[in-house]
């Protein structure tokens, strides 16, 4: 009798600790050592990494921060961590025993009767299922992976979000530095005009001379509106994405120049480190273990599902010559055993299985993409070094160039059109070093972005504050097509 009596109490937990479906491992894919053109150290954690505080801006530190603070993109994604956080409530609760409580009042009375009868009852009702396969914590652990992935996602968007930031914001003074070189070459050609002018005047030049020094001048002008137009564009993108009114940043770019120089080492780090440090990858990873979870759920749906339901009802009777309480109660299990289903019940799990082996493609295809792009940011990075370089020397010479060439023609040594050729070479090459450098600067940020650098929290105080993080490292499982047998243990 104790022996029954025992296994009796021992078979629920048994049953209880029952799960179907493949449990979760971290997916692996092949990598390189290193990177093609990258070192074989590992860069470590670079997602605390301010890495825009090396353009030594202050301006650009100062937008990151607001738009770490009130973007709305990062925002929205922000709100779905708590929707994530509500959806394991919800699942979590459809594994637990449900309690109901209701109340009545009742009175009556018969035509042909003088008594009145009053009725006053109770209805307590205890539902709970018994997870024996697994259904409710497999769904469980699919929300948590689910609400791991919005954690991830807002650190994406944040990624985007200083991406897009900090791109415009090198465009906008890469605009506004060729408006300025557009302006110093206009200021030049002007003076050359008048003097070609005068020298008209004295029989010293031609009309051509003259023509060709006016034809200079008005071509500088028409490039000046599309550089200025280019650098409101830029502008008031920086506005929408901080939030602000796009009148003030304009304002505040214009009260100084200066196309930003990044002046950080160049640190890669090894493929193995955007696993760990590439938001994306990460969440692409929980949606595996989110996707995987589900075949468990489903799987568990093929088996029977047994529920337990109890309920008491008191009730109280006030009649005439009659009073007194009648108790009613119930106990006892239900089982739900699907038999013939026309086959959906299976294809649901081959659905699920589908569903996780496309989500580990996707994972893959993720972290193969993310090489890719940190090997065309490192290669794009070092060859615009050189580039720089050049344009740096190239723009020396053509300045040289012209300052010789105005001293000739002075001189009576060489023509007009000598000095307006030095004009134009010098105008290409200072846009072309501007180009370079606006290149590099955006170059170094696609690198920086590609190797998962961003800074974990904002800057400054944000009304916005992220849902608490539920963090529960689970046992999950690959997109295994052939899912594992019952997993049985004692709790």
């Amino acid at each position: 009798m104790h022996s029954l009596r025992l296994a009796a109490a021992v078979l629920p937990l048994l049953l209880s600790s029952c799960m179907l479906g493949p449990d979760f491992a971290p997916p692996e894919t092949p990598l390189p050592a290193k990177f093609s053109e990258g070192a074989k150290q590992s860069v470590g954690d670079v997602a605390v990494s301010a890495w825009w505080n090396s353009f030594s801006d202050r301006t650009l530190n100062q937008y990151v921060a607001t738009g770490l603070d009130k973007n709305l993109s990062v925002q929205q994604a922000l709100e779905r961590i708590n929707a994530a956080a509500a959806d394991v409530t919800i699942t979590g609760a459809g594994g637990l025993p449900n309690l109901d409580f209701g109340a009545s009042h009742t009175i009556c009375k018969a035509r042909d009767v003088t008594s009145t009868q009053n009725i006053s009852g109770g209805q307590l009702s205890l539902t709970g299922l018994l997870d024996v396969f697994g259904q409710y914590r497999r769904s469980t652990e699919s929300a948590l992976a689910s609400l791991d992935s919005a954690h991830a996602a807002v650190d994406v968007a944040k990624l985007a979000l200083i991406k897009d930031l900090v791109s415009s914001y090198i465009d906008a003074r890469y605009y506004q530095q060729r408006v300025s070189i557009s302006r110093a070459n206009l200021k030049s050609r002007q003076e050359t005009y008048d003097l070609t002018n005068f020298q008209l005047e004295a029989g010293a030049a031609s009309r051509l001379d003259v023509s060709q020094a006016e034809a200079l001048v008005q071509s500088t002008i028409a490039e000046l509106p599309s550089l200025e137009l280019n650098f409101r564009v830029s502008a008031h993108h920086i506005a929408t994405l901080i939030a602000l009114p796009s009148e003030m940043v304009v304002k505040q770019l214009q009260k100084n120049e200066g196309q930003p120089v990044y002046r950080g080492k160049i640190n890669a780090g090894i493929p193995a480190d955007l696993i760990r440090n590439r938001p994306d990858i990460r969440q692409a990873e929980r949606n595996l273990a989110a996707a995987t979870a589900k075949i468990g759920v489903a799987e568990a749906r093929l088996y029977p599902a047994i529920t337990l339901s109890g309920s008491i009802t008191p009730s109280y009777i006030n009649q005439r010559g009659r009073r007194g309480d009648i108790s009613k109660w119930s106990f006892g299990p239900s089982l739900d055993l699907p038999i013939l289903d026309g086959g959906r019940l299976r294809a649901n799990v081959e659905t699920s299985k589908s569903a996780a082996a496309a989500a580990y493609i996707s994972w893959k295809s993720t972290v193969l993409t993310a090489v890719q792009e940190v090997q065309d940011a490192l290669t794009a990075v070092r060859r615009d070094v050189r580039t720089v370089n050049s344009r740096h020397r190239q723009v020396e010479t053509t300045e040289e160039t012209l300052r010789l060439s105005v001293d000739s023609h002075k001189d009576g040594a060489s023509s007009l059109l000598d000095v307006l050729d030095a004009q134009r070479q010098v105008s290409s090459a200072q846009s072309s070093l501007a180009t370079a450098i606006q290149k590099l600067a955006k170059d170094h940020v696609q690198l920086n972005v590609a190797i998962g650098g961003r800074f974990a929290a904002p800057m400054v105080a944000s009304p916005w504050v992220e849902a608490s993080r539920v963090s529960q490292q689970m046992q999950t499982s690959g997109p295994t097509r052939n899912s594992r047998a019952l997993h049985c243990g004692m709790f």
